[in-house]
């Protein structure tokens, strides 16, 4: 139930009841408290406000009368229904205009939807029973304030995950889960006080974390990338003072190419003589679809300049809201403290699970069930849009869990992008991405979502839709 606050003025010569039935009105018409919200029962509100349960029983009574809530017996008392448009709340503009990387929230993935693995291979079963325990685990837990860094066992188990799939050797206290990547983001950055200091990120480079840096008060500069990854001597001449940089080098964000060993040692170098720290977005982590992953940046870093990242969003889901960061040791204490004031670590019953996940095996086979299916689905996807020889979207390239199609020089991908959500089809335009004009256009396809029953007629409505744009 969203938080409920009525008060009640003794002072005041207008009698208890009533109220009482005038702040729940309120909240009920102002849409605080939206149609089938539960209120409060009568003894619990009775507490709550110091009254008799008699006083709010009379209240409860008067808004049944009036149509604002239903007495529904042992399952207490309801708002009632209201009229669409009748609530201030629903007309509230949406607070996060970002179409071209979110079609929606809460809901199913759509065919071409990027960023989230797939709806049907999930393995609701398992999951349900290693959450089910871990909630029953939480519940019996002692009721006191859990360690805001995260759970020992959860860290414990993601520094062995780490030394053997992405060869960095790390102490769990150097480890603290976050909310997603979003969080960990949030953590390293606030930590790092970096305010009207310059910082580099890809370019093409992910939407949200040059906001990110920018609401942190941070100068971003975007760095152009070529087939070995980021250019540091492009970064050097366009903003020499930066004193961060965030890289996608495992598998880069959007366009795969994995960040070559000298380009990797010229941007390690780089932080060694300037003094400025490295984010490692470990982008798509283990999920390469051909051949081994490459191991992380911080596996090569021995001057501790390297932040690693990583999240579970795209490996088991995005609504866990769960990531996790790796910082070097000089930098612990401070991003503790950053995360215990601050950002102190997500659901502990989510925690508990995924540290059960890990520890039992199932993540990793979890993990080689999908790079298979994956990889046959990219090339279903591939096969189908070179069949189909359309002189308006063609692919381009493969990029991890994408194609990249590329465009006819008259169609925008964003108004491609646009257009095709009304047809289930969420492709993601390339351009957004850019910071530097002309931008790349294209549509970014993503693969963990596609159906290959309808697959060929998905890929014939997208080619129209580009050809009418």
């Amino acid at each position: 139930m969203p938080p409920l606050h009525v008060e009640v003025d003794r002072g005041d010569k207008t009698p208890l009841t009533t109220q009482i039935y005038r702040g729940l009105r309120s909240a009920i018409e102002s849409g605080q408290l939206p149609s089938g919200t539960r209120l409060p029962s009568w003894r619990d509100l009775a507490a709550q406000l110091g009254v008799s349960r008699g006083t709010v029983r009379v209240a409860y009574e008067r808004l049944m009368d009036e149509q604002f809530a239903i007495g529904m017996g042992p399952a207490g008392t309801r708002v009632a229904e209201r009229p669409a448009g009748s609530s201030r709340l629903d007309q509230a503009p949406e607070a996060i205009p970002l179409p071209q990387l979110f079609h929606d929230f809460g809901t199913s993935p759509l065919t071409f939807q990027m960023g989230v693995p797939s709806q049907s291979a999930f393995p609701f079963k398992l999951w349900s029973r290693v959450l089910t325990q871990a909630s029953r685990q939480v519940a019996a837990a002692p009721v006191s304030y859990p360690d805001p860094r995260g759970d020992p066992e959860l860290r414990k188990e993601i520094a062995a995950y780490l030394a053997i799939a992405r060869g960095i050797h790390c102490e769990p206290s150097q480890l603290l889960i976050t909310g997603g990547f979003s969080g960990a983001l949030g953590v390293a950055t606030g930590a790092l006080q970096l305010q009207g200091k310059e910082a580099w990120i890809e370019d093409p480079g992910f939407p949200l974390t040059r906001t990110a840096l920018r609401l942190a008060g941070m100068n971003v500069t975007g760095v152009r990338v070529d087939d070995e990854g980021l250019d540091i001597s492009a970064g050097e001449r366009s903003a020499p003072a930066a004193a961060l940089v965030v890289v996608t080098p495992g598998q880069h964000a959007p366009l795969g190419m994995t960040m070559s060993l000298p380009r990797r040692l010229a941007l390690l170098a780089w932080a060694r003589r300037t003094g400025a720290w490295i984010i490692e977005d470990d982008y798509l982590s283990e999920l390469q679809l051909h051949g081994r992953a490459a191991p992380a940046l911080a596996s090569l870093d021995q001057e501790r300049r390297v932040l690693h990242i990583g999240s579970f969003s795209k490996t088991i889901s995005p609504s866990l809201r769960l990531g996790f960061l790796v910082v070097p040791p000089a930098l612990v204490r401070r991003c503790g403290e950053f995360a215990a004031c601050l950002a102190p670590a997500p659901s502990a019953t989510v925690q508990r699970a995924v540290a059960e996940f890990l520890r039992q095996g199932h993540y990793l086979r979890h993990l080689r069930r999908m790079k298979a299916l994956y990889r046959a689905q990219r090339e279903s996807l591939l096969r189908c849009l070179q069949d189909m020889s359309s002189d308006v979207i063609k692919p381009a390239a493969t990029a991890g869990l994408a194609v990249v199609t590329s465009l006819a020089a008259s169609a925008s991908d964003v108004d491609i992008a646009l257009r095709a959500l009304p047809f289930g089809l969420a492709p993601t335009p390339l351009s957004p991405w850019s910071m530097h004009a002309p931008p790349r256009r294209g549509l970014l396809l993503g693969v963990t979502n596609i159906d290959e029953r309808r697959l060929a007629a998905d890929c014939h409505r997208l080619a129209e839709l580009a050809t009418r744009g």
